[in-house]
Order: structure tokens, then sequence, then C-alpha cells
């Protein structure tokens, strides 16, 4: 899967390319979008140059969730206010992965799902039709 890469500094799309396997939708706010975007980028890339190997699509969900869950909790700052959907495929088995996270910092896997306004209505035909 190859997603283009936007440039976060001159738009914030709703699906970004986090590395060449993975792709990041968001559904909240857009300033939040971006700090958590450019900060999830960096991992992807540092995670190569470090272990020599693309990261997981969970690795980077735990990753952001963790982010999400630490400005949760820490004095001063505000928390993210946006869900977020990670979908990609493992590097090695070429298995799709599909994630949520909430802005409290939780994560669960999904085999599919939607974020945002109106999501319980558009789960609906996953569920009855999967």
């Amino acid at each position: 899967m190859h997603v283009n890469n936007c440039y976060v500094h001159r738009s914030v799309r709703r699906i970004v390319s986090l590395d060449n396997h993975i792709a990041l939708a968001c559904a909240g706010l857009k300033a939040d979008a971006r700090v958590l975007i450019n900060r999830a980028r960096i991992e992807c890339q540092s995670h190569r140059l470090t272990v020599e190997d693309p990261v997981t699509v969970e690795y980077i969900t735990r990753y952001i969730a963790g982010l999400q869950q630490k400005y949760t909790q820490s004095d001063g700052v505000r928390p993210f206010g946006l869900p977020t959907l990670i979908v990609g495929f493992e590097p090695h088995t070429g298995v799709p992965s599909l994630y949520q996270t909430d802005p409290s910092g939780t994560f669960s896997a999904w085999k599919a799902n939607a974020t945002w306004r109106n999501s319980n209505s558009m789960r609906e035909f996953p569920e009855k039709n999967y």
C-alpha cells in the first residue's frame, strides 16, 4: 500500500501517510492532528534507522496512543482532541491491520471501523454484512 504524502505544514488532510505501508485517518482538531502526525512520522523514521526494519502497525499505534495518554495526564497541557484510525500492512507478512485510538490514549484492533460524526450508523453496515 502506498499513500501519497501530504505536506502537513501547508494543510492537514484527514488521511495521511505515516510510512510507505501505514496510513492514519483522523477526525477532530487539525492543530492536534498536525502535532500527532509529525511525531508519528518521526518515530517511524527513527525506528527504521535504529532497528533497520519498518514499524509494525501495532507498534506505531501503541506509540500514538501513548502520546495521547501522556497528554491526558500531564499538567499544563490539554489532551489531544482527536480519535485516529491507523491502517496498514504488516511489513514482513503483508497482513492488513486496523487500529483505533481514542483521545484518552486507549486503542483497540478492528476488522472494520468508522470514527467521528455518524460513526455508529456507519458501523452498522459492516456489522450486518461481515
